[in-house]
């Protein structure tokens, strides 16, 4: 097989290293490649802001911070994600609550969600599972009903394409904040056929630039936002809290979570290829389910603009563990259940979260979600992705499934 982790680093990468060390300025308070970093993906997703900060979860507790949560507060989320999507939640001493997820691809169920709504609930967050779209209309319009806000984790669904809206988006609810640039521009107009992307129907999108996904800078991420308060509010948190109009003032709480000019060279580099990646992926990813067309004891995921960031199977009836060693025996990158535990059933909410402290989890434990539980138990498998996989390492694979146990 190709190597798994394969990248698109390259001579690029390295100018663009070497551009700004000649430059002698690597922070990007004072640099440049940071700010065009964020012209640059603003204008890709048709966003009216874009923020880089130094990694993946931080970009989600921008989003957190957006948010703007009180002690106590609950944030909706899934149980199948990174451990970065929950910590934000917790570092604001707010509460994950976990909802229930879709048995065909493990995004949020809509209907799990609303069943949790509740008087402390503050906002949603969306996961893109593994670059397929989450049901994000439908959470748009649960979180207007309800005047919450809207996330989108986005860091496994660069230029994940969403479906075509139907006859518009719901009222917008009157306890969100106005929209800066209009209602019109939810839903961004980027994708291959002039659609939507993830990431631009929520109050902010995050993105991650970690080593395995789609473009890295090491460590890096993006949030974009069309709302200017939500925007300010996480610029920022990102540094210090430091209004650097008004000199040396802090006008908030805030950490540093600014992104190096040397990781926004590099993310720069790897935005301008990122069409390439997801055009690649795609390509193969539609030649390995052509291949498995219906093959009986198999769930194939839905191909519509999904960016496969890994390419997941869900074997109904149980037996991922058998078919991922099977695979692996061959050399095909492949594991069942994708999370140790589902993080509704992690051992993190057992313990304390600050010293010896329990606040905000006093009497918490999360609620079972079945469905989650199942897949990452018996009926996920998820195949390594990447854009250097060839027609011969998708016959393999394939030929592998066919003649499984």
């Amino acid at each position: 097989m190709a190597d798994p982790e394969g990248r698109t680093l390259g001579d690029e990468e390295v100018a663009a290293l070497e551009r700004v060390i000649r430059s002698g300025m690597l922070n990007s308070v004072w640099g440049t490649e940071a700010k065009a970093l964020e012209r640059e993906m603003a204008q890709l997703y048709g966003s009216r802001h874009a923020i880089a900060c130094s990694s993946g979860t931080a970009a989600l507790h921008l989003s957190v911070v957006a948010a703007a949560p009180d002690p106590g507060d609950e944030i909706i989320t899934t149980p199948i994600t990174d451990f970065g999507t929950v910590a934000p939640i917790l570092a604001q001493n707010a509460v994950p609550v976990f909802a229930d997820v879709d048995p065909s691809d493990g995004n949020l169920d809509p209907s799990a969600v609303e069943a949790l709504i509740g008087p402390r609930t503050r906002a949603i967050m969306a996961v893109h599972l593994f670059g397929a779209a989450a049901r994000i209309d439908e959470l748009r319009a649960l979180a207007d009903r309800h005047g919450l806000a809207l996330i989108e984790d986005c860091a496994q669904a660069w230029l994940t394409e969403l479906p075509a809206r139907g006859s518009g988006l719901p009222a917008q609810g009157s306890e969100l904040p106005a929209q800066g640039a209009g209602e019109e521009l939810r839903g961004g107009v980027r994708g291959v056929g002039g659609g939507r992307l993830a990431g631009t129907v929520g109050d902010v999108g995050t993105f991650s630039l970690q080593q395995w996904k789609h473009i890295t800078c090491g460590d890096g991420g993006v949030v974009i936002t069309q709302d200017d308060e939500l925007a300010r509010r996480m610029r920022l948190f990102s540094d210090k809290g430091w209004d650097r109009a008004a000199g040396r003032s802090h006008a908030s709480l805030g950490l540093n979570y600014r992104m190096t000019e040397l990781q926004a060279a590099v993310a720069r580099a790897q935005l301008a290829k990122l069409d390439g990646v997801l055009a690649a992926r795609r390509r193969t990813a539609a030649h390995l389910l052509k291949a498995l067309e219906g093959l009986q004891g198999l769930r194939l995921p839905r191909p519509e603009g999904h960016a496969w960031w890994l390419f997941p199977l869900v074997v109904p009836d149980g037996g991922a563990g058998e078919l991922a060693a099977h695979l692996g025996a061959a050399g095909i990158p492949a594991r069942a259940g994708y999370l140790g535990e589902p993080l509704n059933r992690a051992p993190v909410w057992k313990g304390p979260v600050y010293g010896g402290s329990r606040y905000p989890l006093e009497g918490y434990t999360p609620a079972a979600c079945p469905e989650a539980e199942r897949l990452v138990g018996e009926t996920l498998l998820v195949i390594d992705w990447n854009e250097h996989y060839t027609d011969e390492h998708v016959e393999l694979i394939a030929e592998r499934i066919r003649n499984r146990p």
